[in-house]
């Protein structure tokens, strides 16, 4: 069995901007080489060679870098896990299934332009694709550039496109085309190197499709991991010639420091026991590599670990947050906090956790934004923040309704006074 070789000793300085770039990894996967990205992607390619040997040895995860760009192809612990959507950063919606696929087929829109584009011709394109394909058709997406919604979640989606660096506009309002104010159209310039980069998978999903050992009873599981290939661990421990216990705590490790790098916590009651008894044994050691690299803090309880990030910059999710649904997010765990106090385990019904936000509602409402008031808002801001509260390890959902898991107890009431004043915003 081989080993990665590492320098014996490096600098302070050395070490510093080793974390400040494996950080800005974790923070933004693709990372380019213009414009507000440019000091974080010079200092991954300045330790690329690093950053290679350290992602591939603990979460086997690989990064790419060329003269344009940064990718950094993460994959997931749970490939099943829903808790985390793409965000419009205009209107703070999760992404709906159409969205995703909007974005996807604008994606293929994009493929068949040359080095510019304009957001009606990226319409029209998608409007091609769903009525020349009836798989589309048949699992009942459907896209008329007539219909508000439709381009709604279109302007959503090429947003997102924005947001990565991959269209940069040039003249127009995606507001404007959204209104069909004069039928105003949008001019964008396209990145190609960042159109090649982007999807995180390794195969395409034609080639899933037509694979010889796929069948009709695949899970949705076996075709994600098909698409991303995790062949890339064997090919990992196969390249450094371990023996199958390697390979087999290879395989045990990078799904444990996944799980540490990406989710909130790390709950024990979710490992198997062979997973169990190598955390057992090698946890020291992989929570200070996880430390040293990145920064992050380990928080060991008798229930699981948590990485704390004291700067804070590698949090998609906050709690507290200021704004309505930070203030009704942290109300609420609260809430459910005091209420799994007498009763562990127990699951709270939703028709519960609705009647508490309407209470929240009545007492709150007048500082949140105007939504919050309309009738039946308690509905959808219970969806909202069950949501983030399950993206956040905080609870888990269940036939028979909500389980508080056991990271509630860090909001448990102790100063109803020092919260007030979080969800006071101008929000309208």
């Amino acid at each position: 069995m081989t080993t990665v070789a590492y320098p014996l000793a490096t600098s302070p300085e050395v070490e510093a901007e080793r974390r400040r770039a494996l950080r800005a990894l974790l923070r933004h996967p693709l990372l380019t080489a213009s414009g507000e990205q440019a000091e974080e992607y010079n200092l991954v390619r300045r330790h690329s060679e690093w950053l290679k040997q350290w992602l591939m040895r603990f979460p086997v995860w690989t990064l790419h870098v060329d003269k344009e760009v940064a990718r950094l192809r993460k994959i997931p612990p749970d490939l099943l896990d829903d808790t985390r959507p793409a965000i419009d950063r205009t209107s703070g919606t999760s992404f709906s299934k159409r969205r995703y696929a909007l974005f996807c087929l604008a994606l293929a829109a994009l493929e068949q332009s040359d080095r510019q584009t304009t957001l009606g011709q990226i319409a029209r394109i998608i409007m091609e694709l769903v009525a020349a394909d009836r798989d589309l058709q048949a699992a009942g997406l459907v896209f008329d550039i007539g219909n508000y919604d439709h381009r709604r979640d279109l302007v959503h989606a090429v947003r997102f496109l924005m947001d990565s660096g991959l269209l940069s506009r040039l003249d127009g309002d995606e507001h404007e085309f959204l209104n069909r104010n004069d039928a105003s159209d949008v001019l964008y310039d396209i990145n190609r190197s960042i159109l090649a980069s982007i999807l995180n998978v390794s195969r395409s999903p034609s080639a899933i499709e037509t694979a010889p050992n796929r069948t009709a009873e695949d899970t949705l599981a076996e075709r994600w991991a098909r698409l991303i290939d995790e062949s890339t661990v064997a090919r990992a421990v196969a390249d450094r010639a371990y023996s199958d216990d390697d390979t087999r705590n290879q395989r045990i490790r990078c799904r444990l420091v996944r799980a540490l790098l990406d989710d909130p916590v790390l709950y024990f009651h979710d490992l198997n026991d062979e997973e169990r008894r190598y955390l057992a044994e090698h946890r020291g050691y992989l929570l200070r590599q996880i430390s040293e690299a990145t920064g992050l803090i380990a928080e060991v309880r008798r229930e699981g670990i948590a990485m704390v990030d004291d700067e804070g910059n590698l949090t998609d999710l906050k709690l507290p947050e200021e704004g309505t649904d930070g203030h009704l997010s942290l109300l609420l765990v609260q809430w459910l906090s005091e209420s799994s106090r007498n009763s562990e385990g127990a699951a709270i019904p939703i028709s519960a956790i609705e009647e508490r936000v309407r209470y929240l509602i009545k007492v709150h409402g007048s500082r949140w934004r105007k939504e919050a008031r309309e009738a039946g808002a308690e509905i959808r801001l219970t969806e909202d923040a069950l949501l983030r509260l399950r993206g956040l390890r905080l609870i888990q959902l269940t036939a028979g309704g909500v389980v508080p898991l056991a990271a509630t107890g860090r909001y448990a009431l102790r100063d109803s006074a020092s919260i007030t004043d979080i969800g006071s915003d101008n929000e309208e």
